[in-house]
């Protein structure tokens, strides 16, 4: 067995053995009233923390909130979640968001993040995609707190913004880049 193939595995064992015990066992809702209501209760922690998002939301086409992604790595790492897709107050699809990565990590931990669709061609291009890779296609901003300091909902310009929310665990770092948000059903 080479040596890349042996880190994999102790590496994908050790994963799964701490993630099947951890607390962040709910990244995936048991039917589709869970994950409505985890969605509802993420997006008002959300817009507690930040005023700016609820302000946006009200200009956006739609909203994707993933209620609880968990991620975990040692060199290699994963996350996965599930979310839904919202127009108003109507739940317009379900989705799930699956990330992989490789490089200098290790550890594990849970969060949410909501992106905000700001017009119908970026919502068009969720919807009719086979998946799409956030980082192509519809032009998302990461919004943080100095992000959100230069914006205004009369400067938006761009397909979409992104929030990430509610993170616990020990891991550094939370990125969307790359991830790949594709339709389920439920």
């Amino acid at each position: 067995m080479t040596t890349a193939r042996a880190i994999l595995l102790a590496t994908s064992l050790a994963l799964s053995g701490w993630i099947s015990a951890s607390p962040f066992d709910r990244a995936t809702a048991a039917t589709a009233e869970d994950l409505d209501q985890s969605a509802d209760q993420a997006l008002q922690t959300l817009y507690k923390a930040n005023p700016f998002a609820e302000a946006l939301s009200k200009k956006a086409a739609a909203v994707l909130v993933f209620p609880n992604v968990v991620k975990a790595g040692l060199v290699f790492g994963g996350a996965y979640g599930e979310g839904e897709l919202k127009q108003g107050s109507k739940v317009d699809g379900y989705y799930n968001s699956v990330t992989a990565s490789w490089g200098v990590q290790g550890g594990a931990q849970s969060y949410g993040y909501a992106v905000f669709l700001m017009t119908e061609k970026a919502v068009d291009y969720l919807r009719t995609s086979k998946g799409w890779e956030i980082g192509v296609g519809p032009t998302v901003v990461f919004v943080d707190e100095g992000v959100a300091k230069n914006l205004s909902t009369s400067t938006l310009k761009d397909d979409a913004y992104a929030f990430v929310f509610s993170q616990q665990g020990l891991m550094a770092g939370v990125s969307i880049e790359g991830t790949k948000i594709s339709i389920i059903k439920r």
